[in-house]
């Protein structure tokens, strides 16, 4: 088994191995470089383009339907009230507080459908997940910090907000002038861990599931040479288990989106709501 995965592996490094039909690599207009700049568009930047324009086109005019009083219509905009109504109800509420949530509604709302939308992305074939890349949840990530560090510096001023990061103590002079700053020092690192992590935990799942299904699907081209009931053996146990995992995927673009919007209510929370 091990043999046959490291064999995959050369398989998939050698882009000789596959014969993949025409269109399959994006090719991206460079009109930054043409122009002398140090910029470079990636499938993934447009991609995340494409997914910032569908939001509006959803979004836009179902807010004006509300906004005029109207009830939502059809499945579609259902669906997405019944999604508002419950990130308003079970995430933002409860982790920021029923008098501030409504002010950072509108940001949950849209990491949580731009994730969302990024994430199934990578159900298009040939597309791929804008979220499976550092760069993408890295700015989401800095994006819910500067949130949080703005909502709390604009509710308690810049400075009392930085020295809220450390716990009040009952100190002596002494003590509190080495140990106060270390705990600001490990306060502040730690909020900056912890925007790395919500980061990484995106990425990881969402580029995990991509990475399996490559691996099961690889297994029908490395069979390709092999003789013909070996062949149908791995391709009906490869799609299946495809399917399988992209049925798996679809659930993990809706509960990473949710975590994603979770834990950054709940960080803005800590914020705005100090010790």
């Amino acid at each position: 088994m091990a043999s046959d995965t490291s064999e995959l592996i050369s398989h998939v490094k050698d882009t000789d191995a596959f014969h993949f039909p025409r269109g399959y690599h994006w090719e991206i207009p460079q009109p930054f470089e043409a122009l002398g700049l140090p910029l470079h568009l990636t499938k993934f930047m447009v991609l995340e383009l494409v997914v910032a324009v569908l939001l509006i086109v959803i979004f836009v005019p179902f807010a004006r339907r509300v906004a005029r009083g109207g009830p939502p219509r059809g499945r579609l905009h259902n669906a997405l009230e019944a999604i508002l109504l419950f990130l308003r109800n079970e995430v933002a509420r409860p982790a920021i507080g029923a008098h501030d949530a409504d002010r950072f509604l509108p940001f949950i709302w849209t990491i949580f459908f731009f994730i969302l939308f990024c994430n199934l992305a990578g159900m298009v074939p040939w597309a791929g997940s804008p979220t499976g890349a550092l760069g993408c949840t890295g700015a989401l990530a800095v994006t819910s910090l500067v949130v949080m560090i703005g909502s709390g510096m604009r509710k308690y001023g810049p400075v009392r907000f930085w020295i809220g990061q450390v716990p009040h103590m009952d100190l002596p002079l002494v003590m509190a002038v080495l140990i106060k700053p270390m705990i600001f020092g490990i306060e502040v690192f730690g909020m900056l861990i912890k925007h790395f992590v919500l980061s990484v935990r995106l990425l990881a799942n969402m580029f995990a599931g991509h990475l399996v299904l490559g691996v099961i699907v690889g297994f029908i081209a490395l069979t390709a040479d092999r003789n013909l009931a070996l062949w149908t053996t791995v391709t009906v146990s490869s799609v299946f288990g495809a399917v399988a995992i992209s049925l798996l995927e679809l659930f993990v673009a809706f509960l990473q989106a949710y975590i994603f919007a979770f834990l950054s209510a709940i960080f803005i929370g800590m914020a705005v709501h100090q010790h």
